[in-house]
């Protein structure tokens, strides 16, 4: 008999499982593959996250990262690609390094760099799923390390400012999501009929800029001008996920959005002296900021972010 497996991520809202896009990523790989995962949503009840989400519990082995609980996955005999010939395989990895390098930054800047974006739903939903006195400096922390990742990763020449790494990379978002869709067309998935590894990382990475109601919706605009993506999103949540796709807010949304405006206000109060304390300790000479040549990281650059690398 397999041994038990539990996947621990982060939960989800406006119709997904998750928000996010790589504990969706592992979520959707499991229901392709048929393997039976406990999941563990982290909420104020549960232990506060100490590493990188999701993590893959089995018996004595902890594994994190998508890549390598996919990996492990398969090795347990929960393959999806099974049936991909060497060359859909070859693919399948030229894809996923191009949503690394091309949507990635752009979902990072959506979501944690965008003012209104984080100040009014991103850190408000994280902090109310993190246990005090955490939440009121992880998700400040997640954010500066967000934006050191995309300056680290996009702010070398010929872009000296953070106004022309922000148009660059929504310039290459929006290129891959063309990409994308030209490549998926009319099919269902993207090799056909059985969803793959692929559809889960795209999956992971769409859903999230397709369902979550920010104010600021710069590409999730895009998205939804491509209507095969936003098809195959709710085709997924749908059959897998059995979620009822709608294009109205879920039940209960005004007072959840209600919750979240008091929430900002509280956590954005309260968090004051944490941020400031953060402040004067990356300021002092034991822990000098990073220096980037062409751009200044935010104080504070740590050399990780908690987006964790997928490496195919």
């Amino acid at each position: 008999m397999a041994a038990p497996m539990e996947l621990s991520c982060w939960g989800g809202d406006w119709g997904l499982p998750s928000l996010h896009p790589e504990s969706l990523t592992v979520m959707a790989y499991a229901k392709f593959s048929g393997a039976p995962l406990t999941v563990n949503t982290v909420n104020k009840s549960w232990r506060t996250p100490k590493g990188d989400l999701p993590v893959l519990v089995s018996e004595d082995i902890v594994i994190s990262q998508p890549a390598k609980i996919l990996n492990f996955l398969r090795k347990q005999k929960y393959n999806a690609d099974y049936d991909l010939s060497a060359k859909q395989g070859a693919d399948t990895l030229a894809y996923i390094a191009l949503l690394e390098e091309k949507l990635r930054p752009a979902l990072l800047h959506t979501f944690w760099i965008e003012a209104e974006n984080y100040c009014s739903v991103t850190k408000p939903w994280f902090a109310s799923r993190i246990a005090f006195p955490l939440s009121l400096y992880l998700p400040g922390k997640m954010s500066r390390e967000a934006l050191n990742r995309i300056l680290l990763t996009k702010g070398g020449p010929p872009l000296y400012s953070l106004t022309e790494v922000e148009a660059q990379i929504y310039r290459d978002a929006k290129e891959c999501l063309n990409l994308l869709s030209k490549r998926l067309g009319t099919s269902q998935f993207f090799f056909g009929d059985t969803p793959t590894t692929l559809d889960a990382f795209v999956f992971g990475f769409l859903a999230p800029i397709y369902k979550v109601c920010f104010p600021r919706v710069h590409l999730q605009e895009h998205l939804k001008q491509l209507p095969n993506l936003c098809r195959f999103c709710d085709d997924i949540l749908t059959c897998y996920f059995r979620l009822t796709v709608s294009s109205h807010s879920p039940a209960g949304q005004d007072t959840a959005d209600a919750n979240l405006q008091k929430l900002t206000q509280l956590v954005n109060k309260e968090s004051n002296l944490i941020e400031k304390m953060d402040d004067s300790l990356r300021k002092s000479p034991q822990h000098p900021p990073r220096k980037l040549t062409t751009l200044k990281l935010a104080a504070g650059g740590e050399e990780s972010s908690p987006m964790s690398r997928l490496s195919p």
